[in-house]
Formats: C-alpha cells, sequence, structure tokens
C-alpha cells in the first residue's frame, strides 16, 4: 500500500503536514477528510515532487535536517515492545506505533517497514532494509526472537540494552562539554589579548631603550606573531588536523592512534571500560536474546570502535570456531583485565555466561560513572588554575617593566 505525504490545513484552520497509508491518492484524500484535514498538497513518499498549486505553498524543509537519535530508537522499541507484550497483533501495533512516534524520518520509515510486514515479510526482513537506522545488533535480535517466539522479551531486552548505551553516550557527551567550553572560552580571551589588549599596553615600553624581562619579551613577541602572522598559524593547525585525520584513516594509523589512546593517563582507562562495557553488555543481550556465539560476536566485532580490541575479539572469533574458550584468547591478549576474563570463564564453566557478562557489564559501568565522574570534579579545578596561571603571566609580564622603571626613575 503506498504512503503519500500530505499538506493541508486542519479543522482549526492550522497547518498540518505528515503520512497518510491509503491504496491511490483518492483513498488518501478521503482518509485526510476522515482525520479532520483539508489537503493542499499530497505525493507519494520518495516520488518527485512538481510543483504545488493550493492555499499553501510552503515547503517543509525541517525534514530534511532531522536526525533520528537513539534515544528515538529506544522509545520506539520500548512502546512496541508493550504493545507486542499486551497480545496485540504486530501489522496493529505497528500502526498504533506509526501514530505515536513524532520524529517523521522514523514515522516514515516504520509506516515502509508495515507495509512489508503487511505484504507477508518478517520484521527482521523490513528492519534490515534500514541499516543506518536498526544495525546489525538490532536485526539480528529482532530475528532471534522471531524464530524462538519470544518477540516482547527481546524487544525489551533491546529497548533496556538501547537505552542504556544512549545514557552511556549522554552522559560522556556531558562530560565532554564543560572542559570544550572552557576550552573555547580561554582560547578567545586568550586570542584577545593578544592581539587586542597587549599590543596597547606594551607600546609604552617601545621607547624604553632599557633591557626588559624575560616574559615581557616573550609575551610581546608572542603578541606580535599571532597579530601579523595569524593566517599562518590557521593554516599550520588546519593543515596539521587534515594530515592527522588522513593518517588515522589508514590501518597502520588507526591502529597506531587507538593503542596510544588506550595508554593515554586516565582516558584510556575510561576508553577501555567503556570498550569492555559494552563487549559484554551486548554479547550478554545477543546470547540471552537466542542468537549463536559466533553471530554474536561478529556483531560485537563491528559496534567496537576501537581497533586494537576489535582485532582481539576477532582473534577470540576464530579461535571460538576452532573449539576453544572465549575466556582463554582474551586473557592471552593482554588487553581484558584479569578480573574480566575469569568472570567469563567462570560462565563458561557453569553455563551462565550471560548472566556473568552482565555482571561485568554492570560494574564497568559503574566504574565508568565514577570515573567519570572523578574526573569532571579534578577537571574543573584544574582548568581554572590553567587559566588563572595565564592571566598571572601576562599580567606580571606587563607590570615588572613597569616596577622596573619606577625603580630606574627613583
Amino acid at each position: 500500500m503506498p504512503v503519500f505525504e500530505y499538506i493541508g490545513i486542519d479543522s482549526k484552520g492550522k497547518r498540518s503536514n505528515g503520512i497518510v497509508d491509503a491504496e491511490n491518492e483518492r483513498a488518501a484524500r478521503a482518509k485526510l477528510r476522515r482525520m479532520g484535514v483539508f489537503p493542499t498538497s499530497l505525493n507519494i513518499q520518495g516520488a518527485a515532487k512538481g510543483p504545488k498549486i493550493g492555499l499553501s505553498s510552503q515547503v517543509d524543509f525541517s525534514k530534511y535536517f532531522q536526525r533520528i537519535k537513539v534515544q528515538d530508537v529506544a522509545i520506539m522499541t520500548r512502546q512496541l515492545a508493550t504493545l507486542v507484550a499486551a497480545g496485540i497483533p504486530l501489522v496493529d501495533s505497528l500502526n498504533a506505533l506509526i501514530e505515536q512516534v513524532e520524529n517523521m524520518k522514523l514515522r516514515t520509515i516504520l509506516s515502509q517497514v508495515r507495509e512489508q510486514v503487511t505484504g507477508g515479510s518478517k520484521l527482521s526482513d523490513a528492519l534490515k532494509n534500514h541499516p543506518k537506522v536498526f544495525g546489525d545488533l538490532y536485526v539480528n535480535m529482532v530475528n532471534a526472537g522471531e524464530n524462538s517466539g519470544a518477540l516482547e522479551i527481546v524487544l525489551q531486552r533491546l529497548a533496556d540494552f538501547t537505552e542504556g548505551q544512549a545514557k552511556l553516550r549522554s552522559r560522556i557527551i556531558g562530560a565532554m562539554i564543560y572542559p570544550a567550553i572552557m576550552s573555547i572560552v580561554g582560547l578567545s580571551l586568550m586570542g584577545m589579548l593578544l592581539v587586542y589588549v597587549v599590543p596597547k599596553v606594551t607600546k609604552i615600553f617601545e621607547d624604553v631603550h632599557a633591557t626588559l624581562p624575560l616574559p615581557t619579551r616573550i609575551l610581546m613577541g608572542a603578541s606580535s606573531a599571532v597579530k601579523d602572522y595569524w593566517y599562518v598559524f590557521m593554516i599550520l593547525i588546519s593543515a596539521g588536523i587534515y594530515a592527522f585525520r588522513r593518517y588515522i584513516r589508514t590501518p597502520g594509523g588507526r591502529e597506531w592512534f587507538d593503542r596510544r589512546m588506550l595508554k593515554a593517563p586516565l582516558v584510556g582507562k575510561l576508553q577501555r571500560m567503556i570498550m569492555i562495557s559494552r563487549f559484554a553488555r551486548t554479547l550478554s543481550t545477543l546470547l540471552a536474546s537466542g542468537v549463536p556465539l559466533l553471530a554474536s560476536m561478529d556483531i560485537v566485532r563491528n559496534i567496537v570502535t576501537n581497533v586494537v580490541i576489535k582485532s582481539v575479539i576477532e582473534q577470540t572469533r576464530d579461535n571460538v570456531r576452532e573449539g576453544q574458550s572465549v575466556a582463554e584468547p582474551l586473557k592471552r591478549s593482554g588487553e581484558f583485565p584479569p578480573i574480566v576474563t575469569q568472570m567469563i570463564a567462570i560462565g563458561e564453566r557453569t553455563g551462565e555466561l550471560e548472566r556473568m557478562l552482565e555482571r561485568v557489564a554492570d560494574t564497568y559501568d559503574t566504574q565508568v560513572d565514577n570515573t567519570i565522574s572523578t574526573l569532571m570534579t579534578l577537571l574543573e579545578p584544574i582548568m581554572i588554575l590553567v587559566m588563572a596561571g595565564v592571566v598571572s603571566f601576562v599580567v606580571m609580564s606587563i607590570l615588572l617593566p613597569i616596577m622596573k622603571l619606577n625603580q630606574l626613575g627613583a
């Protein structure tokens, strides 16, 4: 059944837009009128649109810039799990879900998924056609739920997992906002001082024949360089960033960068904990949902961003295919802490691997939260001290020659 995009006027005289499914344009217009909407523009979704003639010729550009966030998918998954668990048929659940979703792009995708499911496709096959929204992990878990007849349970686990990942991502982004803002403000203030303030203040020293203190000469030299050759610095910085990004896009460069990141003070420990938490949580969720171990390892490998950890997972998958355990290759790599490999080994021996992996993930999620809180607690005074040190250097560089001149005058 085709899906139409419409723009119209509702019963209150306000502009309305959205999507509606119907057999043809005439049926779509009739359906909209029953909904209390007078359509001024109606087009099949995805079709080329000609000029719009009617009461409104405005174009809704917002949908072209709207993104589907992880939170949107998490909420949608939770709602779908609730509807399916209530015994509502899948197509009816999708119909109800489409009416509740506010994100237009996600609503459009769900409409396409519903049409495929109505036509006889499996839900997982319909979701697979939208890899940018529903990744391998999502599709494989839904497929396992369909095959096992426990789709509602799998959807609930998937909702928990997606919400957890969204919270972790928000936590990390929130932790990065403060230092980013402080760095931008600090660099902006330093640039204003060097370009506008320092030249005017130090102008009084130009006619002084006495030797200026070293901090003053450093400050004047830095101010003159920034003021006269700022474009050179911009070119060098831009070229450096471009060259660095090109280098880390190569296999060798990416491995070098990721390995250095894992060894970096504080940041490396935090990144390792995040990677281990993501590995354990994802593998636990997949196994608990009925996805085979080797397929789960393939999916986990694809969602881990650090290539060093990813290569360890690949090697572990190959060893598991040959009949080895999961814990032993992870232990040999040296990238996973002993406590993690021991808990995984215990889980394999007792047949409770999913539960042990979940405990590992819970433990490392707590450590990530504590580490981020500690870093934020330390970062604020450190950045204040750095900015205070820079300002103090500027002030002392200006005051030292003035005090020296006063002593000579006396």
